[in-house]
């Protein structure tokens, strides 16, 4: 079933993403009164195929990794003498900035209209009360304590762990000062705690921010009881099975399941003794833990779980807007994750933040898979993350990228004239094995999660 998932979830996010962004160029062209010969979502052998009253073939292929419009061009062909003014390269370089622009622009207005829409729908959120603050962690060093509930990172409101997190993203590989706003429990006044920053996970693999600070958000407590068992991790290689309790860990008496995910995590590749009860009977079983990560961030991996808790309804809220609130929402929220990404870019290219955070084809799909069987929401919060990074990706001044056509049309307006076809050949070529390169590198890294 979650390959099902995963393979619909994928489809229909590609499928969505790829037509609407076309459509954006395709939309922009027909007003500029360029003739569009081809509009095509996906690549290869035609699979469905028709023709409007304009004379253009819509086009759905095989192979659904992108699309593209295809429009009337001296460059690419011989153009009848009575159709040289639909051509696309005899447009004034105004309208031709606006054509290549619609596509990106066009996936921004879609995260927009997503976002509004989760908005809209409301979202159940769990309060950012810190459960435990580990000893000698910049937290603890800040004077964050447990019950303490996180209002606000860097004047930024707060309402869930998940923006704690984005808020906290936004700052890795700095330096400088985060302000962190808490509210203790059962006040309404907010405090103020400065955590200083030094370069802070730069270059990490795999950041966890809130694990860095030394942090644990509050979890209801769960009995160490095993629900579910990795078939290919220690626990199964162990002999573990489901309705286990665990009793101890290396004579360690354990209370619930927190106590299990914390040492196991502090001990990548560790051979331990864990005291099981089973069937009224109790059992020692020595296990090697695996390791997740690499480097400073590898963790110990057990490879069961337990049945998930219930959450009491004081540590709940419930989030949503109305239509007019919800666009200014989505609007922020574009705003914001567009801003995240460039910065994210940025950091990569200066090594402050690890090339090993791109993702690719396998990792999208995995995630398009999981949000799909979570619910519509968190689809749509996928679909809408995912077209303002293929919004913002395709608007980098890369050539054989929109944001390259962008370039150099826009050089053309500043100097007069067109860049020569020498100049603009090589500047594709490089394009090229840089889109190839970023390609593989995320490929590279996909693989590696597997």
């Amino acid at each position: 079933m979650t390959a099902l998932y995963m393979i619909i979830g994928t489809l229909v996010a590609l499928g969505v993403l790829v037509t609407f962004h076309e459509f954006g160029h395709f939309w922009v062209a027909r007003r500029c009164g360029v003739k569009v010969l081809r509009f095509s979502v996906g690549f290869g052998t035609p699979l469905l195929r028709w023709h409007d009253r304009h004379g253009t073939e819509f086009v759905v292929a095989a192979i659904p990794l992108g699309g593209y419009v295809k429009m009337l061009d001296e460059r690419e062909g011989e153009v009848p003498t009575a159709l040289l003014g639909q051509s696309f390269n005899r447009k004034p370089v105004g309208q031709r900035i606006a054509i290549v622009a619609a596509g990106p622009i066009a996936n921004f207005l879609l995260a927009i209209l997503f976002f509004s829409v989760v908005a809209m729908l409301g979202s159940q959120q769990v309060r950012p009360v810190i459960g435990a603050v580990e000893s000698g962690s910049l937290a603890a060093a800040a004077g964050l304590a447990p019950g303490q509930e996180i209002v606000s990172i860097d004047g930024k409101p707060t309402n869930g762990w998940s923006a704690v997190n984005l808020q906290l993203v936004r700052r890795l590989g700095e330096s400088g000062t985060l302000r962190v706003g808490v509210t203790d429990e059962g006040a309404t006044l907010e405090r103020q705690h400065d955590i200083a920053l030094d370069h802070w996970l730069k270059g990490a693999d795999e950041p966890d921010p809130i694990q860095s600070l030394g942090l644990r958000p509050w979890r209801p407590a769960l009995a160490p009881v095993l629900a579910e068992i990795d078939p290919k991790g220690p626990a199964a290689a162990a002999g573990l099975k489901t309705g286990d309790r665990l009793l101890a860990l290396d004579g360690v008496a354990l209370g619930d399941w927190q106590q299990v995910v914390d040492r196991v995590r502090a001990q990548p590749q560790a051979k331990v003794q864990v005291r099981v009860e089973r069937d009224g009977a109790q059992l020692e079983l020595p296990v090697t833990l695996a390791s997740r990560g690499e480097g400073k961030a590898a963790s110990g991996y057990l490879g069961a779980g337990v049945k998930g808790g219930e959450w009491p309804p004081s540590m709940l809220r419930e989030v949503s807007y109305g239509p007019l609130e919800a666009v200014g929402e989505g609007l922020a929220r574009t705003w914001n994750m567009s801003v995240l990404t460039l910065e994210s870019l940025k950091k990569m290219l200066f090594g402050e933040l690890s090339v090993k955070n791109l993702s690719g084809p396998i990792t999208i799909a995995k995630v398009a898979g999981a949000s799909a069987q979570s619910g519509v929401g968190d689809f749509l919060n996928f679909l809408a993350y995912l077209s303002i990074s293929l919004g913002v990706l395709n608007l980098l001044p890369i050539p054989v990228l929109d944001g390259g056509h962008l370039l150099f049309y826009l050089i053309e307006w500043a100097r007069g004239r067109p860049l020569s076809d020498r100049v603009q050949g090589w500047g594709i070529q490089i394009g090229i094995s840089l889109v190839i390169g970023v390609m593989l590198l995320a490929l590279i890294n996909d693989l590696g999660r597997l």
